[in-house]
Order: C-alpha cells, then sequence, then structure tokens
C-alpha cells in the first residue's frame, strides 16, 4: 500500500538524514520514478521534505525535521527490542516490521535499541534435541484469532474424536506444548493444539468476551491444573544443603513450612497420588526422609524392595 511505503520513506530519511531517490527505491525495492514520487507527495502534504539538487545533493527533512511514530521513551525502547531481537530473524515480515519500529525512534533512543537487539539469542533447543517448530497447525489457529473467524476441527481425547465449531480467543506455548483457549457453547474451554486435526477456518466472525485477557484467563487454567495436581500432600524432611535443589525440581509443588527440630526442614510435596509422589522422590535415597501420609511411605518400601529384587545379587 502507499501509504505504508510513504511511512516507510519517512521512517528511512529520519535514520539517513539526507537520501536519494535511488536510495529509497534500494532500501523500499521499488522503482526510482515510484522513490520520487513518494518524496514529492510527502513534501507536497505538508510534511518538511524539500529536494537539494546538484552534486551531493538529495531529499532531506527541514531543519532535521522529526516524527516520532513510536511514542515509547527510552526505557521503553530497550525493553521492546529485547523482546523482539531474539525474533529478528524469523519470518522477513518480522525483520521488516523491526527495521521500521527501530527507524521511529529518536536516534537517542536507537543506538541501545539496535544493542538490545542484538543482545539475545533464544535457543529453544534442549541438548542433544533438535529445535522444535510449532505445527502447522499453530499458524491456522493464529490467523483464525486474529481475523476473530471462528474455526472447525476434529479433535482427540482419550481416544474419542469429536467434531468442535469453537471462537478461538488465543494460543499459548506452555514448554513446547501449545494450546487454545476457546469460546464454546460451553463457556471457555482449553484445546491441546496436538490433538487438534482437520483445522477449517470458517466465515462466521467469533466472538471474543470484551473483558478478556489471555493471560489472565491462562493464569486460571494453571491454577486449576495445579489444584487438580496438588490433591496429596507429603511431610518431607530435607538436609538444608538440599532444599533449593529440591525446590528447583519440584517447583510450585514443593511448599516450605520451616525448620524442623533436628535442623533440617519441613516441607510439603505435592501430587495427585501416593505413588506419584514416591516415584518423585524415591532416588533421594535417604537423603531425605517422608514423615506422612503412610500411603507414600509404603509405595516407597515397595519401590525399594523392587530395586533390591532386581538388582541385587
Amino acid at each position: 500500500m502507499r501509504a505504508d511505503r510513504l511511512v516507510a520513506t519517512l521512517l528511512y530519511m529520519q535514520t539517513r538524514g539526507r537520501v536519494t531517490a535511488a536510495e529509497v527505491a534500494t532500501e523500499l525495492e521499488i522503482s526510482v520514478a515510484t522513490a520520487r514520487r513518494d518524496l514529492q507527495a510527502l513534501s507536497t502534504a505538508g510534511i518538511p521534505v524539500y529536494p537539494q539538487p546538484g552534486r551531493g545533493g538529495g531529499w532531506s527533512l527541514v531543519g532535521g525535521a522529526r516524527t516520532d511514530l513510536s511514542g515509547l521513551t527510552g526505557p521503553e525502547a530497550q525493553a521492546l527490542f529485547l523482546l523482539l531481537g531474539p525474533m529478528a530473524t524469523a519470518t522477513p515480515a518480522t525483520r521488516s516490521a523491526l527495521r521500521k519500529l527501530l527507524r521511529a525512534l529518536p536516534q537517542s533512543f536507537r543506538t541501545e535499541a539496535e544493542a538490545a537487539a542484538g543482545a539475545i539469542v533464544v535457543d529453544p533447543a534442549r541438548w542433544g534435541e533438535r529445535d522444535e517448530r510449532p505445527p502447522a497447525v499453530v499458524t491456522e489457529l493464529q490467523q483464525a484469532v486474529v481475523r476473530r473467524r471462528k474455526v472447525a476441527f476434529h479433535y482427540d481425547r482419550a481416544g474419542t474424536r469429536t467434531h468442535r465449531v469453537v471462537d478461538p480467543w488465543g494460543l499459548v506455548d506452555k514448554d513446547g506444548i501449545w494450546y487454545l483457549v476457546a469460546g464454546t457453547d460451553r463457556g471457555q474451554r482449553t484445546f491441546r493444539v496436538d490433538r487438534i486435526a482437520d483445522t477449517e477456518l470458517l466465515d462466521d466472525a467469533s466472538h471474543r468476551p470484551d473483558d478478556f485477557d489471555l493471560s489472565t484467563a491462562w493464569s486460571e487454567v494453571v491454577e486449576e491444573v495445579e489444584r487438580h495436581r496438588s490433591t496429596l500432600e507429603a511431610a518431607v524432611l530435607v538436609p538444608d544443603r538440599l532444599l533449593p535443589v529440591l525446590r528447583h525440581q519440584q517447583g510450585r509443588h514443593c511448599v516450605v513450612d520451616g525448620p524442623a527440630d533436628d535442623g533440617r526442614t519441613r516441607v510439603r510435596i505435592t501430587a495427585p497420588t501416593p505413588l506419584m509422589i514416591a516415584q518423585q522422590l524415591a532416588g533421594w535415597g535417604t537423603a531425605l526422609e517422608v514423615l506422612r501420609p503412610q500411603s507414600v511411605r509404603d509405595e516407597l518400601a515397595r519401590l525399594g524392595a523392587e530395586l533390591l529384587a532386581r538388582y541385587q545379587n
């Protein structure tokens, strides 16, 4: 669109100061004649752009005039480019958008923003694993969310396939597993994207509540899931030197209650079943002591007996 081109031309002039039509044409991948017409259009529209003929001439903004299209403060610009920098190589559209944002910044912010954009590289693949790209269906669902269109798909769960038509509200990447948060005739629901098949973007407009916030909605989903995963508690004694490791391993499923009388720390480990708690703690051997419930102690004893029977000479 010409409006996009005119904005890009203005931002380019702010970056370079004085430009020629040929330079604009090369930067925006248009003809020199088109670049010249765009520069003249900016001048006609009242933008302080003027030509300077002759050797070393070109087009300049009068008096170095600038247009800050971003409205960002210095700290905001740094934060934004620290976030966007790792995405800069994702797609041509992403690179173009990042370049335009950078040009929109005042010169005093631009140097630090450029440094921020190149300060971080995100490598999502663990050692020994390949970089997992989002499933192709994620792109289709993103389009449905952005374009506010209903989407139909087949959903597989517990061996049963059902046909769904939903209002897509947002997508969440949870440690490499994608989820679709959507509205249905039964209210808000969450779908695992890897269980979705035969996606079809419909012509019907989707409805999204005005007060819907994806971050808030996902936090509520996480809290609900964690409640279901934390139906059983085990009281455990752990030496202080091992407490940081246990907390890192168990995350929100490890709650510190405080110091015990023998110098160790009392914690609570949560999970849905006694076996799951026992499996998580068995590898610690006698470094940890489970006080209760007896069901978890029994499972630990059973696991120990099984290992002894398997590996004892």
